[in-house]
């Protein structure tokens, strides 16, 4: 089975209907693939633009009913329940595993994934008491990050202690959730950098062009493509990703995230088993976007060219953007600039600061056309 090509026509299900699923979908779509989506939010981003089965994720009669509909099943996000997973798998096709999931979902088996892989990862320590705490910043240093085990995302579920009078704020706060602990050594970077993999269960393997990321109160901000570090550190990124997606066995897409120092040094910080915020930049700007590249490696079609076509530079919009980002859709595509905006939204119900309503992704000649664009329009003046 695991050989087997899901052909045009078939049915793709995804655990998930957020703007992931909604991208994929659109995309699989232009292939001929139909989609059924699994979110207990009505009319979801995904469920907008296909079919969906609202229910909660630890649903297990929605599970099988998924199954049922589905000829192969995805995942736009980890924090799936994995015991759903694993039911899925019995009832189903589900290339990516729930094994892929087991790891990524928790902090500490993904960082011994990594290494496993012969990556480097930021020194740490697990985390069981608050005595461990203290005795493992003593060892790390500060400032170090303390990170909830499972789950926490967009810098939810961690905290940057710069003074030993926070270990013991830190530890009470983040015990609050029931799960381990795992303190990592701050890492000094200069860039923060990602590469998006891809696998088929056949073993091909793409990787796309490194993204220089930049985040704002821990929400990534911009994606700026091509990066700009030199050519040695684009190389070493891709082939980090490439060699983690095979000693994981990784089917579909795994988005790996670095860290950059001044000496050229690449710690890989964290994965996704999934498409991701930091590729969304291909969705113009690449031969294959990674949504297609997604559908493609878990239908085990061959997997497309990850060519960059045009220099882009990504940035999110917030609920607090999206009122002014409409204004561009409906007012006018010229913007005075070089710079060529295609806008995307996601169809959320109810805006809220923070919240990722949608991106842009800017096409330029350079890169920092882009960026000036950025700042010029004013929408992000606070984000800057």
């Amino acid at each position: 089975m695991s050989q087997s090509v899901i052909r045009p026509g078939s049915t793709i299900g995804v655990l998930g209907g957020g703007q992931l699923g909604r991208m994929m979908a659109l995309a699989g779509s232009n292939l001929g693939y139909r989609f059924i989506a699994l979110d207990p939010t009505p009319e979801s981003p995904c469920g907008q633009v296909a079919g969906q089965i609202v229910a909660g994720y630890s649903d297990q009669t929605a599970a099988r009913e998924l199954a049922e509909r589905s000829d192969v099943i995805t995942y736009e996000f980890e924090n799936v329940d994995a015991e759903v997973a694993a039911l899925l798998e019995e009832l189903s096709y589900v290339p990516q595993g729930s094994r892929l999931l087991y790891t990524t979902q928790h902090r500490l088996r993904e960082k011994r994934a990594v290494e496993k892989a012969g990556a480097t990862v930021a020194p740490y320590a697990e985390i069981g008491s608050e005595a461990d705490l203290r005795e493992a910043v003593s060892r790390l240093g500060i400032p170090c990050v303390l990170k909830t085990a499972m789950g926490g995302y967009d810098g939810k579920g961690q905290w940057v202690i710069r003074s030993e009078s926070e270990i013991g704020p830190a530890y009470a706060e983040l015990s609050k959730a029931g799960v381990e602990l795992v303190l990592e050594q701050f890492i000094s970077f200069v860039k923060e950098i990602s590469v998006i993999a891809a696998r088929s269960p056949r073993g091909e393997i793409k990787t796309f062009p490194v993204a220089e990321n930049i985040h704002v109160d821990n929400i990534l901000h911009v994606s700026i493509v091509p990066a700009r570090v030199n050519e040695k550190v684009q190389q070493e990124a891709e082939r980090l990703a490439a060699n983690i997606a095979e000693s994981m066995e990784a089917v579909g897409l795994l988005a790996v995230e670095m860290f950059l120092t001044e000496d050229g040094e690449i710690y890989v910080n964290e994965l996704a088993p999934r498409p991701h915020n930091s590729g969304h930049y291909t969705m113009e700007a690449c031969a294959t976007s990674q949504f297609e590249q997604h559908v493609r490696a878990v239908c085990n079609l061959p997997l497309g060219p990850t060519k960059l076509r045009t220099p882009v530079v990504m940035v999110n919009v917030l609920g607090e953007h999206t009122e002014d980002v409409e204004g561009i859709v409906v007012n006018s595509t010229e913007t005075g600039f070089n710079v060529i905006p295609k806008v995307h939204l996601y169809g959320k119900k109810g805006s809220a600061p923070k919240r990722k309503m949608g991106h842009i992704n800017l096409l330029c000649d350079d890169v920092e056309d882009g960026l000036n664009w950025i700042q010029q329009t004013n929408i992000w003046r606070n984000q800057n």
